[in-house]
């Protein structure tokens, strides 16, 4: 079987062509190296795993280099091999978090008075500088102001921003940024390929989503779910390293959304039972939230977004049944709950529970953001029941005639066309397919009225309007009442897009060849 172990190390890059997503920088280098104009001095900025100790011994390598190619280090000369090898004393690799102290630096400085022993410059690659103490920074600098002639300092940091100005202002800077998914992709997909591994398009997605821009994640990752000798797909790498399924994560927002507690209460179990750590699953979802607002707020979405066409599809669904005011209090509370989730060691689940149960339902916060929401979601009922029509009469409860014409809350016949369910071609009713949206809103809006309308069966008539079939005891207290008449257009109209005028009702009651809705089933069988 393959050994998988230190595959990074085995495909770092060679010469500056190989170093992926980073050829602004490499291109500028092979020029300096090519044209002997080496700097004294270079600082490598960027996040972690985005090539800068990588580029930082290619570079040491070009420079001492006996028969460069183009700036490229040839790799076979006596120079490369000992700097690959690791067993050049010309090129010094330190480590700042361990070597901070102004003493490692006067030793250094000490050193420096010597020429270098085998090669023909002496390299200083220091790692993580800005962990360097303030006194150290200080006897740096003597050094990087006059510096021999065979010494060539190669910084590299990840928090800029630590630096004093006076070292920066003496160094040449690049800026490694992180690497795009796509590049990623191809750099996995060609390494699993050389080594046997069975890697798919999704789980190298995956894979690249968790390393976040950094290549040496995404490589270290990718060894760690070869070492379970099966094929690498996105469930493996969510399984192995605990993150990276977007889908699951949209489904939970989902879920939030149309308040459905036992799914997301289901889902935190389910985290906790596979021991993935809710602080980790907590920032995934705010991301998902993010990624959310980002499909809500541009018609480009694509181009600021990491996503697969599938997932792409889910947030513009969400993106359509979530406002902008329930986003910003779901953040808010999210944001809020991941310090509490950090503090917190014993009581992270129920941390965790309490605040999705306040994200489900605004009226348990009083927070701004839920105050907005609240008002939003107020309006939005009293916007509904403004339709202005009077109410005509509720349906006979005997049997309906057939010539019977639809009498509540009519509109005139030529707004009927901009409903998009009407079909002029039909000769017989159709089931309204969008019934059990238009309940769950009734559920949110009027409670009252959630039973009755859940057992009630919708047909799309053929000249476009809809009759609805409850019990017939409902009949009046539906169909007489203007409220609810009015809240049931009103959503109707909404769920299909259209102006309230082209909303036609008729309640009417069941009759006893009626098929029974899923409801009825549901009852029966509980009953049963």
């Amino acid at each position: 079987m393959a050994d998988y172990r230190a595959l990074y190390r085995k495909y770092r890059p060679a010469d500056f062509d190989d170093v992926a997503g980073q050829r602004a920088t490499t291109d500028i280098l092979k020029y300096e190296v090519a044209n002997d104009k080496i700097s004294h001095a270079y600082l490598f900025c960027g996040s972690r795993g985005t090539g800068k100790t990588s580029c930082a011994k290619i570079l040491a390598k070009a420079v001492n280099c006996l028969d460069p190619k183009n700036g490229n280090p040839c790799n076979a000369c006596a120079a490369c091999r000992s700097i690959d090898m690791g067993v050049a004393t010309d090129v010094i690799e330190m480590d700042a978090a361990s070597n901070n102290g102004v003493g490692n630096v006067r030793d250094m400085k000490e050193e420096i008075a010597f020429t270098p022993a085998e090669l023909k410059y002496r390299v200083y690659i220091i790692d993580e500088v800005h962990m360097m103490s303030g006194s150290a920074f200080n006897a740096l600098l003597k050094t990087l102001e006059e510096p021999p002639s065979y010494v060539v300092f190669i910084l590299a940091t990840t928090e800029f921003n630590k630096l004093p100005t006076t070292i920066v202002s003496r160094c040449q800077r690049f800026d490694f940024r992180r690497m795009t998914a796509e590049v990623i992709v191809q750099r996995l997909m060609k390494i699993s390929k050389l080594e046997g591994i069975e890697l798919t398009e999704d789980g190298a997605g995956a894979l690249a989503r968790a390393a976040e821009g950094g290549m040496r994640d995404a490589i270290s990752l990718l060894e760690l779910c070869a070492g379970s000798r099966r094929k690498i797909d996105s469930d493996l790498v969510f399984e192995t390293v605990g993150r990276g399924n977007r889908s699951s994560t949209y489904a939970i927002v989902e879920a939030i959304s149309r308040s459905d507690y036992k799914k997301v209460y289901s889902a935190i179990a389910n985290i906790v039972a596979i021991g993935q750590d809710l602080g980790v699953f907590w920032q995934e979802l705010l991301d998902a939230y993010r990624d959310v607002m980002v499909v809500k707020s541009t018609s480009d979405a694509a181009s600021y977004l990491d996503t697969t066409d599938h997932e792409l599809q889910m947030l513009t669904s969400l993106a359509k049944e979530m406002s902008m005011a329930k986003l910003l209090y779901h953040a808010s509370v999210l944001e809020d709950t991941l310090a509490d989730l950090q503090r917190a060691r014993e009581s992270k689940r129920s941390v965790a529970e309490i605040a999705l149960t306040k994200m489900c339902d605004p009226r348990l916060s009083v927070s701004n953001e839920a105050l907005l929401l609240r008002i939003e979601e107020l309006e939005k009922t009293v916007s509904r029941l403004k339709f202005g029509a009077p109410a005509a009469a509720p349906a006979n409860i005997s049997e309906p005639k057939a010539d019977d014409t639809p009498s509540v809350a009519e509109a005139p016949k030529k707004a009927v066309a901009d409903i998009p369910m009407a079909s002029a071609e039909a000769s017989f009713p159709k089931p309204y397919s969008k019934w059990g949206k238009v309940v769950s809103e009734i559920e949110v809006a009027k409670p009252s009225i959630y039973s009755p309308l859940s057992k009630a069966a919708a047909l799309v008539m053929p000249d476009g309007s809809f009759l609805i079939k409850v019990d017939s005891f409902f009949v009046r207290i539906i169909g007489s009442s203007g409220e609810n008449m009015s809240l049931l257009t009103g959503i109707i109209a909404d769920v299909e897009g259209c102006e309230r005028p082209a909303v036609r009702i008729k309640i009417v009651p069941k009759e006893a060849g009626d098929r029974e809705t899923l409801a009825d089933e549901i009852e029966k069988a509980l009953n049963n």
